[in-house]
């Protein structure tokens, strides 16, 4: 009684202060627990939120206010992040260990955030140690508002697909496999809503078009999608309406996600739908059902095959990737009014990843600079004038061409400013990174060195604008980022092994003017850890 208590005063707290009042509330109470699971057929100690693995959906319209109370049972601290949910002027309810303190065991707290203008397919994942290799994940599904046109008919069903590869490690043993300096083993499997092979089944209703938001939540590994017998119409990609082009197969990398229309138009029977690992020697594979609601036959022969190592081919398809500039946004404007390509830059920032040895243990690191979380939430430190902290500028906006070295790494960036990112990748394997608190416009991608040079085959029309993009191994891929959202953002690969030792950074955006416009006060629930205990 004493906690419930506790989550309703806090939330009317919270309610008055965050909230103009205006748009609509949905609430939701979890509670996080280990259980066991047997996804690959071994017993694990999984995370279920609610009992469930994967998660309970979070389902919401443009501009809803969620209330997330989550209580922490596990024996360790938990954080809950929400891999593309922006959180306008409130970087307050990232949860990621820059910005929160850690959920106590035994405690509650409640995450108030709003989906402001945004639209899409997401999903949200626990953010501390390797939890995630534990599950704990869901999917985020971001609907129009009634009153904005969707460049698609409304399809017979909506469909969340959560792929990605699997360990039978505990979660546990990973970590310390980590810790202990060496890099984790290649994956076990790969599994669909967290399940191995045929252990999911899709029903269709045949003539009729069904939507598929598909998530990449594995820890290591770029996976490709297809469906037996049946074509895609790409129609969204993380909150974008895009061209609606037509492919056998889709290629999805760490962290992103992606919208396809699908057609029951085949005879009636079962097709298999197939999720394969790309860029890794040995291929993993794993497989759903497609099932027709008057099906006269079970799946048969091998699944279809798909690409494997070819790099060339998916950057073609990475390129294909177009704006729909004549769909409406979250807003009543077309998107295709925001001429990205017409602004100028105010700032040029060049990342490059290595793989490093530091003090004889495996280590990952951007611009030389090895990340190492600090004992206080950079949030909370920022807000707090606590120094020794971190220090601006603790990464430079260059590659250094050194070694790494161990760093709390925080990159100072002006509100409103409009920069180009450029990530380059001189490693053999394929990257993929993510940006907090914001979408960007990919404007290129290409083998070999960055140069000047290169902005002269950049996409400044009609690119896509996201929140994760890949970097294909001895390439570089630019972006351009409008610094629209006051905040301590992190700046991570998506590759969970790399994040955790080192790949990753915070991004300050800064406003002067100290205005509730720009940025939301610390919430009145907001927890204190280390040194700003009693603050």
């Amino acid at each position: 009684m004493a906690s419930w208590c506790y989550w309703v005063v806090g939330v009317l707290c919270l309610l008055v202060s965050c909230s103009n009042g205006e748009d609509p509330y949905r609430f939701y109470n979890w509670n996080v627990t280990y259980g066991d699971i047997y996804p690959l057929g071994v017993k694990q100690q999984g995370i279920l939120i609610n009992g469930q693995f994967p998660g309970p959906p979070l389902e919401a319209v443009t501009n809803d206010n969620l209330i997330i109370s989550v209580f922490n049972s596990l024996d360790e601290p938990f954080l809950l992040s929400w891999n593309g949910v922006q959180q306008k002027r409130n970087s307050w309810q990232d949860g990621v260990y820059g910005t929160n303190c850690p959920i106590s065991p035994g405690t509650n707290f409640t995450y108030v955030l709003q989906v402001k203008d945004q639209i899409g397919s997401y999903f949200y994942f626990p953010s501390l140690a390797m939890h995630k290799a534990a599950g704990g994940y869901g999917g985020i599904k971001i609907a129009s508002r009634s009153v904005i046109p969707v460049p698609f008919d409304p399809p017979a069903g909506d469909f969340t697909f959560l792929a990605g590869d699997w360990y039978k490690m505990n979660h546990t043993d990973l970590k310390a496999t980590l810790d202990g300096g060496s890099d984790l083993p290649f994956p076990d499997g790969i599994l669909i809503n967290g399940r191995g092979s045929n252990g999911y089944t899709f029903t269709v209703d045949q003539g009729k078009t069904y939507r598929f938001r598909i998530s990449n939540v594995g820890l290591t590994t770029a996976l490709n999608f297809r469906i037996q017998g049946h074509k895609m119409l790409l129609v969204e990609v993380e909150g974008t309406h895009t061209l609606q082009n037509t492919y056998d197969s889709l290629d999805i990398h760490l962290g992103q996600s992606y919208s396809v229309l699908v057609t029951a138009d085949q005879p009636p029977q079962d097709y298999y739908i197939v999720v394969s690992s790309r860029f890794t020697s040995q291929v993993l594979s794993s497989t759903a059902i497609l099932h027709y609601s008057n099906s006269a036959a079970s799946v048969s022969g091998a699944p279809p095959g798909g690409p494997t190592i070819q790099i060339d081919w998916s950057l073609e398809q990475a390129r294909s990737l177009r704006r729909n500039l004549t769909a409406s946004g979250p807003r009543p404007n077309p998107q295709g009014s925001y001429h990205y390509g017409m602004i100028n830059t105010t700032r040029t920032v060049r990342l490059q990843n290595s793989a490093v040895m530091i003090n004889g243990k495996q280590r990952y690191a951007v611009n030389s600079v090895s990340f190492v979380p600090a004992d206080t939430p950079l949030k909370l430190a920022d807000h707090f004038n606590i120094g020794g902290v971190f220090s601006l500028g603790s990464i430079p906006d260059n590659p250094t061409g050194s070694g790494g070295y161990l760093q709390t790494s925080v990159m100072a960036a002006d509100f409103r400013g409009f920069a180009e990112f450029v990530f380059e990748n001189t490693e053999d394997s394929v990257q993929s990174w993510h940006i907090d608190g914001h979408n960007f416009f990919v404007v290129g991608m290409d083998g070999g060195q960055w140069s000047a040079a290169s902005r002269l085959n950049y996409n400044l029309r009609d690119t896509i604008s996201r929140c994760t993009v890949q970097v294909y191994p001895q390439s570089w891929t630019a972006i351009y980022m409008p610094l629209d959202n006051v905040g301590m953002w992190n700046v991570r690969s998506q590759n969970w092994a790399r994040q955790y030792l080192g790949q990753q950074f915070y991004l300050r955006v800064y406003s002067p003017a100290n205005s509730w416009r720009d940025e939301y006060p610390i919430p009145s629930n907001a927890l204190r850890c280390g040194r700003a205990v009693g603050m």
